[in-house]
């Protein structure tokens, strides 16, 4: 039988004599080769970087400068956390409805301002007679006077050589601000308004104070024209309608009794410290201050103590929100509306007024060390 496959024949055939090369053929091979070189002379595009791509930036429209008795400002989503400018205005309403990078305001008289989440600094120098509305990590000015700031700061604020400042609790809403705040890396819950650190401070004399408690801040900063291009933003003031929790700060405590509520992180803390803040009020409480702050398991010990085995779990989740509640009677209300509220939620409660206190300290002095004031 035969097989599919034979091996090849070791029999070589015949080399072919090689066929000696035309004129025609000698010169399209010229040609090619002619073609060859001028194809490698030619020059490839030029690459296209990310940085090309971007859309082109006009300085002018992340500063104002120069204004008078104008109604000026950024509608949300014109700046998305660019850096902004705001200098030589004088007698302007100004509202800056985005979050952003940093703000400078320079050289500014008789303004009123309200700004949206800044995720650095505002910093305000040589400025007079001004009203604002801040939320920001940094706060400071220099070479100011006069000025009232209804502030939310994550940090200390700072002022130098400035006299007559004047500071309240942020109380501010539009729609898109709950966003900007997220955008900015801003805790609502982290707000130190009332601790004023003054670097220049004069013997004998106060450079700033607190604002009265019942301060109405559209009295103050007023909303925009109802001709401006802002009318379309739905702007409140209301404390009760504020982003920003309205806490009491350094004002003196009605009450020698204090309660620490904390929520650990889930799907629903922030709703549920709204909630909680809400029917606290309803009952007469009043909220003293709050942070939200990561911890580690030896922190969970040394400011709960007693209570710390049972939690040690629950902080790998996320931060905690910690809320200071004062007034007659509020560690047996707050256990009250743990209960009957957040039952299915893992919240900590002071269980007695003889250690609230004590619970209250050993968190919030942690909280502050944690964020370096």
């Amino acid at each position: 039988m035969g097989c599919w496959f034979s091996k090849k024949s070791k029999r070589k055939s015949p080399e072919k004599e090689p066929t000696p090369k035309t004129v025609e053929d000698k010169a399209n091979s010229s040609n090619a080769n002619n073609i060859d070189l001028c194809s490698n002379t030619t020059e490839d595009p030029p690459k296209q970087y990310s940085w090309d791509k971007r859309e082109k930036v006009d300085p002018k429209d992340f500063m104002l400068t120069g204004l008078k008795n104008a109604t000026v400002g950024r509608l949300p989503g014109k700046l998305n956390g660019q850096q902004f400018v705001i200098q030589d205005c004088d007698n302007c309403k100004i509202f800056v409805l985005d979050h952003s990078a940093t703000i400078t305001i320079d050289d500014c008289t008789n303004c009123c301002i309200v700004m949206g989440p800044v995720k650095g600094s505002v910093f305000f120098r040589d400025c007079k007679d001004i009203k604002c509305v801040v939320a920001c990590q940094q706060f400071r000015t220099r070479d100011c006077q006069k000025m009232e700031v209804f502030l939310c700061c994550a940090t200390q604020p700072i002022i130098e050589a400035s006299t007559g400042m004047k500071f309240g609790c942020f109380q501010y809403y539009y729609p898109e601000l709950a966003f900007h705040f997220k955008d900015a890396g801003l805790s609502i819950f982290n707000n130190n308004w009332s601790n004023v650190h003054d670097f220049t401070p004069v013997s004998g004399e106060t450079n700033w104070s607190l604002l009265p408690e019942d301060t109405v801040v559209l009295d103050h900063v007023p909303a925009p024209d109802p001709e401006s291009e802002f009318k379309s933003v739905r702007i409140s003031a209301e404390a009760s309608r504020s982003i920003v929790p309205m806490t009491k700060g350094g004002r003196r405590k009605e009450s020698d009794e204090s309660c620490l509520f904390v929520f650990f992180s889930g799907d629903y803390t922030t709703a549920n410290a709204r909630k909680l803040i809400d029917e606290a009020s309803g009952k007469g409480f009043v909220l003293i201050q709050t942070k939200e702050v990561s911890m580690r398991p030896e922190d969970v010990s040394r400011v709960f103590q007693n209570d710390a085995e049972g939690l040690l779990e629950w902080i790998t989740n996320g931060p905690v929100t910690a809320l200071e509640l004062n007034g007659d009677g509020v560690v047996e209300a707050c256990k009250s509306m743990a209960s009957d509220m957040f039952s299915g939620t893992k919240v900590f409660v002071s269980d007695n007024r003889n250690t609230s206190s004590r619970d209250v300290d050993n968190f919030f002095n942690f909280a502050d060390m944690q964020m370096g004031l």
